[in-house]
Parts: structure tokens; C-alpha cells; sequence
């Protein structure tokens, strides 16, 4: 994908990053010189200086062959303007980071897709290091609808040799979740899980569930003793 970042700071340099990782072609927009300056030098991503609210650079960074645009600056005034004009010029898909939730319904009625603010991802991950250290959100889905976690099979774990079959229609096992995933580090192999695959220790386990639910199901799953 060709992906335009409007914002080259903690957050925008640390997403073209892993966009590159991936194999992403990525350009950075960022006012400030420095910045573009030190990214190009140590991830060489192409970085222009400029405002992501100017036409001009937007078509310098080549938005008319981008397939999505994110709005990563610290600032909800410029962020909006930048995915009005980003819209404007044809861009299909538009990520914007949000600050303040009051700019929540400007982007709606400005067609942007998607919103993130990271003041609430980085505050939903210390809760849940908090309250449920057996647990790890891994990601929010369907507009928040759901959530991905991750917890790990410990030793000794009464689900140890169990079907995925049989877990999931185990009394104490909430039929609201679903396994998406295992991961088995001896075997480093990470699969889909299919009915008849058996759970053993040190298996890590994805689940999609609404938050209210995935408590019971990492109880069950993470419970030791004889099965």
C-alpha cells in the first residue's frame, strides 16, 4: 500500500516504522525539518517538510496514488483539516488521531473513516495490566463492539489436553467467546484453531469476546488443577 503519514512525531514516526517493516510504501509529512530530517536518516522513509493542511504538499507526498492517509499530529484543527482535503483529493481510507472528543463528530461529517485517540489505548492496556494481569488486549474491533485477547495456558492448567471443541462447550466456559488463534512457542507454530486441535502449556490463546465476558473465559482457561 502507499500510506501518507500528516505528522512525524511519536506516534506517526513510530506507525511508518512498522507500515516499512511490512513492506509499506511510506511518506511522512511533518513541519518541522528536524524530524524529517532524522527519520530519513534512520529509517529512510521519504519525509518532506510541510503541513499536511497545505494542497500543495499533499500532492508533493503523491496523494493522488495513496491508498490511505493518517493524521497523526498532535493537533485536532489541523488533523481534520488535512482528512478534509486528504478526502477531497480521492483518498479512499482516512485514519485520524484524535485529541480532543469534541472534534468526534467533525470527523464524521468529514467521511473520515477511522478515529483513535491514544490516550485511551495506552490507559485501556495499564488497566488491563492492572486488573487482569492474565490477560492482554491485543486490539479493538467492529468500532469497539469487540476486542482480541491474548492469555497464556499455564503449567499445570486443567485445559491442558482438552479439544478446543470441548473447552468451548464446557459449562464455565462462556459461549460469547470465540478462539481466533494458538500459538504454540516450543513449535513456534501459529495457527487457526480447528475443532479437534488440543490445548497444552505454555499455548498462547486469542479470543474475540466483548470485554464483559473475556474475565470468565481467561478464569477457565488459565485455572490449574486436576481436569
Amino acid at each position: 500500500m502507499y500510506i501518507i503519514i500528516a505528522g512525524g512525531g511519536m506516534v506517526g514516526s513510530r506507525l511508518a516504522q512498522k507500515l516499512l517493516d511490512k513492506k509499506h510504501d511510506v511518506v511522512i509529512i511533518d513541519v518541522n525539518k528536524e524530524i524529517c530530517d532524522k527519520l530519513y536518516a534512520q529509517t529512510g522513509v521519504i519525509a518532506i517538510n510541510g503541513s499536511g493542511t497545505q494542497i500543495e504538499v499533499l500532492r508533493n507526498a503523491g496523494i493522488e496514488k495513496a491508498d490511505l492517509l493518517v493524521a497523526a499530529s498532535g493537533n485536532d484543527a489541523d488533523n481534520l483539516a488535512c482528512a478534509i482535503l486528504a478526502k477531497s483529493m480521492g483518498v479512499s481510507e482516512i485514519l485520524v488521531r484524535v485529541r480532543n472528543p469534541e472534534y468526534e463528530n467533525a470527523y464524521k461529517i468529514a467521511g473520515v473513516d477511522t478515529t483513535f485517540r491514544v490516550t485511551d489505548i495506552l490507559v485501556d492496556r495499564m488497566m488491563m495490566e492492572i486488573e487482569k494481569p492474565k490477560v492482554h488486549k491485543v486490539t479493538t474491533i467492529g468500532d469497539g463492539q469487540a476486542d482480541i485477547f491474548m492469555t497464556a495456558v499455564p503449567k499445570g492448567a486443567k485445559v491442558s489436553g482438552m479439544s478446543i471443541k470441548d473447552i468451548a462447550a464446557s459449562a464455565g466456559f462462556p459461549s460469547e467467546c470465540t478462539f481466533v488463534a494458538v500459538y504454540n512457542k516450543e513449535n513456534e507454530e501459529f495457527n487457526i484453531p480447528r475443532g479437534q486441535q488440543i490445548i497444552k502449556e505454555g499455548d498462547k490463546l486469542f479470543l474475540i469476546s466483548r470485554t464483559e465476558h473475556i474475565t470468565e473465559a481467561a478464569d477457565f482457561l488459565t485455572a490449574v488443577g486436576e481436569g
